[in-house]
């Protein structure tokens, strides 16, 4: 089997501006952007610090409950890899005032023909 390229300039800009996109939407809330990068399927994943949501519908009206307030996050660390041409990690750490220790964010991002979208994500605190 041929290695896949890793991190190739043009997918990595791309995953890059889709993961800005993101990291932009969640500290404005602007829920219709966040819809969008996540791959409307039943099969998504999105793990949070206190809630396990199986599937785009039940990710959707999480972000609709949640509080629009206290959103902001600085960043600690970030990494992004993209693994051939459709297939992207990124891994985020960040601290929020008025939180103690780091929280930490993974996605799995995969090419799809209208764009980048998240398939799984992982958000925890560490105290």
């Amino acid at each position: 089997m041929p290695e896949l390229p890793v991190d190739d300039p043009a997918a990595l800009a791309e995953v890059l501006e889709s993961f800005a996109r993101y990291e932009k939407a969640l500290t404005t809330n602007d829920i219709a952007v966040l819809d969008e990068l996540f791959h409307d399927s039943p099969n998504t994943v999105r793990l949070g610090a206190g809630e396990e949501l199986f599937g785009y519908p039940a990710i959707a009206e999480f972000r609709r409950a949640r509080p629009a307030s206290g959103l902001a996050r600085d960043e600690v660390r970030s990494q992004v890899t993209v693994y051939g041409d459709a297939f992207a990690v990124t891994s985020l750490v960040f601290t929020r005032e008025g939180t103690v220790g780091f929280g930490r964010q993974t996605q799995s991002w995969v090419r799809f023909a209208d764009g980048w979208r998240i398939v799984a994500a992982h958000v925890s605190q560490r105290g």
